[in-house]
């Protein structure tokens, strides 16, 4: 008798425990928001959002979802219809910010976290007329319903700020990355709009990067057809020059942009998205 009754309430205990750690996270997390949003109070959205949401429209060139999050009461207010096929989930409505905390990879989600510091601590320092002019960009894995792990590339841009320079909302781009990326970590990247200059690697760069004023226009041609998957010898026939030409201004971009593949030459060039539009990220050319 004593341990049937032992072990429900272990099992009640541990549930407890479990539950109790998991809204101390989740409090955690929602702070990082409520700081960058200035513990502003939850103000009515702009008329632009809907236009934000009907350009996204326009662009179906591949896996993304995108969706809109309130930093005021760290909530996820909006998110597109295509997220129950990536994640395979049932509805939009399933996507909170309790969900995306309990799908990012165990692994990830410390770094996660940590960015999202670094993103508050940023974006605070900033004069209030730059607030609109930064992109965030991270990636990460996500837990689909399945169990599966993919790697989602975030790109994050404010919508909505206020005169202090508080972000009230953010616009969000998660897109698949996982046939691009296969090794684990990831880098934080402030992509500056509207001329301001860029952050690539923002743990490890002292100076704002500026490798694309390196890169010619072929150069940059290469890159948007190997994003393709085209060989270099598709390539050299597309832009009617020879594999060896192709080959040469590979080198050349690896040594000018100091990366050991043109896989991470890719990568840097997504986050980047004035050389190369990523999956879904076309609106960000539109509105940048």
């Amino acid at each position: 008798m004593g341990i049937a009754f032992l072990r429900p309430h272990r099992y009640f205990h541990a549930n407890c425990l479990s539950e109790n750690m998991g809204n101390v996270q989740l409090g955690g997390a929602k702070d990082i928001w409520y700081k960058i949003a200035k513990y502003n109070e939850n103000e009515q959205a702009p008329q632009e959002i809907e236009l934000y949401k009907k350009m996204l429209n326009i662009f179906h060139v591949g896996d993304f979802y995108y969706f809109i999050f309130n930093c005021s009461i760290a909530q996820v207010e909006w998110a597109s219809s295509s997220i129950t096929k990536i994640l395979g989930i049932d509805s939009p409505e399933d996507f909170t910010l309790e969900f995306i905390l309990d799908h990012i990879h165990p692994d990830d989600l410390p770094y996660f976290l940590d960015f999202e510091n670094q993103v508050t601590s940023f974006f605070n320092r900033l004069p209030a007329d730059k607030v609109l002019k930064y992109k965030v960009s991270y990636d990460y894995r996500m837990r689909r319903k399945d169990g599966t792990y993919i790697r989602i590339l975030q790109q994050a841009l404010t919508i909505q700020t206020n005169e202090k320079g508080a972000v009230i909302r953010v616009l969000d781009v998660h897109t698949d990355i996982s046939h691009l990326k296969k090794e684990n970590g990831s880098t934080l990247s402030f992509i500056g709009l509207d001329g301001e200059p860029s952050i690539i690697d923002y743990a490890n760069s002292k100076e704002f990067s500026t490798y694309k004023s390196r890169l010619t226009r072929k150069e940059k041609e290469i890159i948007r057809l190997l994003a393709q998957g085209k060989t270099s010898h598709e390539i050299a026939d597309i832009l009617f020059i020879s594999k060896n030409t192709v080959d040469t201004h590979r080198k050349n971009m690896l040594k000018k942009t100091k990366c050991r593949s043109m896989i991470e030459l890719t990568m840097m060039c997504m986050k980047d998205n004035t050389i190369l539009a990523p999956v879904g990220s076309l609106l960000f050319l539109l509105i940048g």
